[in-house]
């Protein structure tokens, strides 16, 4: 399977304390985006301090204008508040979803928590109609966990 030939590879680009974690962080990005063939666009946000947004850390695909994300806007917004694993398997079909690009067609994002508290969220869009399984939802849990481990 592949997610399970990742982990050692996930394991490997965290543990590298010779990189910073935006670094280390912009690796996974890339790994998943080069690994997994429906993975479009992959990124990290964050809480932006004490304010209620989100604020976009690194990522790999085409370039985005949505930086600064506010609870409660779009998918990654409404993940802030919910603190809730959100599957979007066909983006048109969301009334609060904020496009990116029109060659998106579905989307993942999953929080992110370090010590119980939410902190940030891993982003993933994907030109493919529905292809987000459970197995992807467990296998970015695993990937939050690890990263949470060296913020």
């Amino acid at each position: 399977m592949l997610f399970e030939e990742l982990k050692p590879k996930v394991y490997q680009i965290l543990n590298n304390n010779d990189q910073s974690v935006t670094d280390r962080l912009h690796l996974i990005c890339k790994l998943l985006n080069d690994s997994i063939d429906y993975y479009n666009w992959v990124g990290f946000y964050f809480k932006n301090g004490d304010k209620e947004e989100l604020k976009l850390s690194t990522y790999v695909g085409e370039e985005t204008d949505h930086v600064i994300i506010p609870f409660g806007k779009g998918i990654c917004g409404q993940v802030a508040v919910s603190n809730q694993n959100f599957v979007v398997p066909d983006v048109q079909a969301q009334d609060n979803y904020i496009a990116c690009s029109l060659t998106v067609k579905s989307e993942i994002v999953i929080p992110l928590f370090k010590d119980g508290e939410n902190i940030g969220q891993i982003d993933i869009d994907s030109e493919t109609p529905d292809p987000f399984t459970e197995k992807d939802e467990r296998f970015l849990e695993f990937v939050n966990q690890e990263v949470a481990k060296i913020l």
